[in-house]
């Protein structure tokens, strides 16, 4: 299981609070504590239909398209990455299409019309994917979604 590490600044008071609550619930440390306070808080938005908020930068990432695997530039919010585009790739046949990929696959999800319908569909699915195991959705492999031609 691969570990990331956080660093978070409390006052004395929030410190003594979150050192009972941790002893009170029986976790091993205040870490693990924040890890499971933080997880539910995730759940509990969207439980309450609250996208869960993604956080987009500029990257590139691998895509399946139909002439085979390529590395696309486009922008990231793991595990998602939208670029413009579509399954045939880029350049004309891109034209007013953007496409939502699944990363850790190169799995195309949709392809819509605008780079806003891309971050909207990747924040519901997030949402979605957090009430279940966090798994990608079925073994289909066709797109979730694809905008008429």
């Amino acid at each position: 299981m691969k570990v990331a590490t956080f660093t978070v600044h409390a006052t004395a008071a929030q410190s003594a609070r979150w050192k009972q609550a941790a002893e009170g619930e029986g976790y091993p440390s205040v870490g693990a504590w924040l890890a499971a306070a933080a997880d539910a808080y995730l759940k509990a938005r969207a439980r309450a239909g609250m996208p869960i908020p993604l956080t987009w930068r500029k990257g590139h990432f691998r895509v399946d398209l139909q002439d085979g695997q390529a590395e696309v530039p486009g922008f990231i919010s793991m595990p998602f990455g939208a670029f413009r585009g579509t399954a045939l790739g880029r350049g004309v046949q891109a034209c007013k299409r953007y496409t939502l990929v699944y990363i850790p696959s190169g799995r195309i999800l949709a392809t819509v019309r605008t780079y806003v319908q891309c971050k909207s569909l990747a924040a519901e699915l997030a949402r979605l994917w957090v009430r279940g195991d966090g798994s990608e959705p079925s073994g289909n492999h066709a797109p979730v979604l694809t905008y008429p031609a």
